[in-house]
């Protein structure tokens, strides 16, 4: 195996991160992503493969557990029920909203199957708040808003995953039926399964630190929960990403509540997972561009920038519909605020990996799809990171 290009690829994620150093309005995704397309049509990288078990085995169980670590667990008892919605609730009429808008619009310029909407609309779901959060929080002084943003996007993975293995599960069965029943019981199962072990286990793991008092072993330990804890879900049938996210989180909360592990929460948030964490956010945005090359060559791009318009639309809709809904979300979220929620809610990793599961399984009638998601994902990624800073300090200046 030629291990040069991989090298390569992460000079350049140093490069770019070196330079957003310098100047924190820069959405360094985004600019990752266009570089890799540009790699694409480079020779020296055709040797590069992107598999969604990369992306799935080893990259996301890393990120989702250094950021559900990092998240506060103050933030949840503040916007709990905001975000559990989003990511649940909100999430499945989020899917059934958008499906019905890119059934319509597509009618009329090319033949796609109401399951088949339903499913870009399943790909587009999940959210990446890689991009946005920091530049959120700096731009508008709202940590609150970042919170919700990067909470809601740890379960609605979890969610979106669900969701995508039962409509692509219909899809490619020529449209048969599944009763709610069926879909309720298998979400319950799936989501619930990964909740509790996530939870169990980052209990046992934050008991279990103490029997070591070398930075070095804890850190292992770490290493160990983070990819342990998803694959033994997995492994049950359970969502390994809400597994690890929330056997994050409760080791944060272990840990939040004893001063005498600072010197483990610095080793591992400044420490060891600061390194591999860049790492990480830099192959795979240069991955993500790689692999979108391939797609950017199809006719129907007009019809790809109405979906993405039109999943910018929804999220509108369902979140300020939700926080003018209930009295205490209203006055935390005005329209500027759930104008800014909306527009954080971009398409990334989570994305690709359900793209790349769907062209894995080699169906003949799936291309169209997969280029349409490819072309929104990649539309919402760029537009929306860039357009972030900007919108932020229009809004709320």
């Amino acid at each position: 195996m030629n291990t040069t290009p991989y090298i390569l690829l992460l000079l350049i994620g140093y490069i770019i991160f070196t330079i957003d150093k310098k100047k924190k309005d820069i959405p360094v995704p985004p600019i990752l992503v266009l570089i890799g397309i540009g790699l694409f049509f480079i020779p020296y990288f055709s040797s590069i493969e992107v598999t969604k078990d990369v992306i799935y085995q080893l990259f996301l169980p890393g990120l989702l557990f250094v950021s559900a670590y990092r998240f506060p667990p103050s933030a949840f008892r503040r916007n709990g029920g905001i975000i559990a919605f989003l990511a649940t609730g909100g999430i499945l009429i989020t899917v059934f909203l958008l499906g019905m808008a890119i059934y319509a619009l597509s009618s009329p310029i090319v033949s796609i199957s109401f399951v088949g909407c339903l499913l870009i609309a399943a790909i587009l779901t999940p959210t990446d708040p890689v991009s946005v959060t920091s530049i959120l929080e700096k731009a508008t002084g709202k940590r609150e808003m970042a919170e919700v943003v990067e909470g809601e996007s740890f379960i609605n993975d979890g969610t979106s995953i669900v969701l995508f293995t039962v409509i692509s599960g219909i899809y490619l069965k020529d449209g048969k039926s599944l009763g709610i029943g069926t879909f309720l019981g298998e979400f319950l199962y799936v989501s619930l399964g990964g909740i509790f072990i996530g939870l169990a286990v980052g209990w046992l793991f934050s008991k279990a630190v103490h029997i070591t008092h070398h930075k070095e072993y804890q850190v292992t330990l770490s290493i160990i929960l983070a990819y342990g804890t998803f694959n033994f879900a997995e492994h049950f049938g359970f969502s390994g990403v809400l597994a690890t996210v929330f056997a994050g989180i409760m080791l944060s909360f272990e840990f939040d509540r004893s001063i005498k592990d600072d010197h483990f929460r610095e080793s591992l948030e400044e420490g060891f997972w600061g390194v591999v964490e860049i790492s990480i956010l830099s192959l795979l945005f240069l991955f993500i561009g790689i692999v979108s090359g391939q797609h950017l060559s199809f006719e129907y791009w007009g019809l790809a920038i109405m979906i993405f318009l039109a999943s910018l639309i929804v999220r509108l809709l369902i979140i300020t519909g939700s926080t003018q809904l209930f009295l205490p979300w209203r006055k935390k979220f005005g329209w500027k605020e759930s104008i800014l929620l909306s527009w954080s809610g971009l398409r990334g990793s989570m994305s690709v990996f359900l793209i790349l599961s769907l062209q894995a399984k080699e169906a003949g009638n799936t291309g169209l799809i997969i280029s349409l998601s490819f072309a929104a994902v990649l539309i919402s990624l760029v537009v929306q990171s860039i357009g972030i800073h900007p919108l932020s300090k229009k809004l709320l200046k």
